[in-house]
């Protein structure tokens, strides 16, 4: 039987994937009930330098992650490799677009983010037309902005009028709320990671399966 509750996509670079990105996951199935959700690594992510791994060894960590990890304690997770398989730069619209033309217009969905990659919502391409396609899971760290933002900005604008804190209305509409899930303090960056694997020292924070094949691969280390 075809599964027609709410899906989690979530995405980012996963630059590479840490125990963090895995704590998302697992806050944003237990937060909204969802029963499935799919890391979704960006092929050629158009906002930020070009990752310092190939989009096939970045898929190939989020596998042995997810290989390696208890899984999530509510739903299921999965990967969806769709922004590798599509050429030119992978703009989030066009892959909920393409999300959309595959499983319908009917079924609920919501993309997953982080609140830094939220706040810089306006710079994404076509950014506005999310809204119709999904309804967004903003995890916020301590730390970060509060949320929903009341600084009359652009972003503000736009979304003041969508946030929820019932996961319910996730489930029960298709697309266009807002959710935040609140995270608690974690240690774990991919931008320390990089600079610890390139200048030779451990990287703390990376599942043991990924470490791994990181260090058997020499993914990261200085060139």
């Amino acid at each position: 039987m075809a599964d027609t509750g709410l899906h989690l996509l979530y995405g980012g670079t996963f630059d590479p994937i840490h125990l963090g990105h895995l704590a998302v996951a697992r806050a944003a199935l237990a937060a909204t009930g969802a029963p499935s959700l799919a890391f979704l690594p960006a092929a050629d992510p158009p906002h930020r330098a070009a990752p310092g791994a190939s989009f096939a060894e970045r898929l190939a960590l989020i596998e042995v992650a997810l290989a390696g990890e208890a899984g999530p304690a509510s739903g299921r997770w999965a990967i969806d490799d769709r922004e590798g398989r599509r050429d030119g730069r992978s703009y989030t619209v066009d892959t909920l677009r393409e999300w959309r033309r595959e499983h319908g217009p009917d079924r609920p969905l919501a993309f997953v983010l982080g609140a830094d990659a939220f706040l810089g919502l306006p710079t994404w391409h076509a950014w506005t037309a999310l809204f119709d396609l999904a309804h967004l899971v903003v995890a916020r760290r301590p730390g970060s902005p509060a949320l929903p933002l009341d600084d009359g900005g652009t972003l503000a604008r736009a979304t003041a009028h969508r946030w929820v804190g019932d996961a319910r209305e996730l489930r029960d509409h298709v697309a266009g709320r807002l959710m935040r899930v609140d995270l608690p303090a974690r240690p774990e960056s991919a931008t320390a990671i990089r600079g610890a694997l390139a200048a030779g020292r451990p990287a703390q924070g990376l599942p043991p399966a990924v470490a791994a094949r990181i260090a058997a691969r020499g993914l990261y280390a200085e060139r």
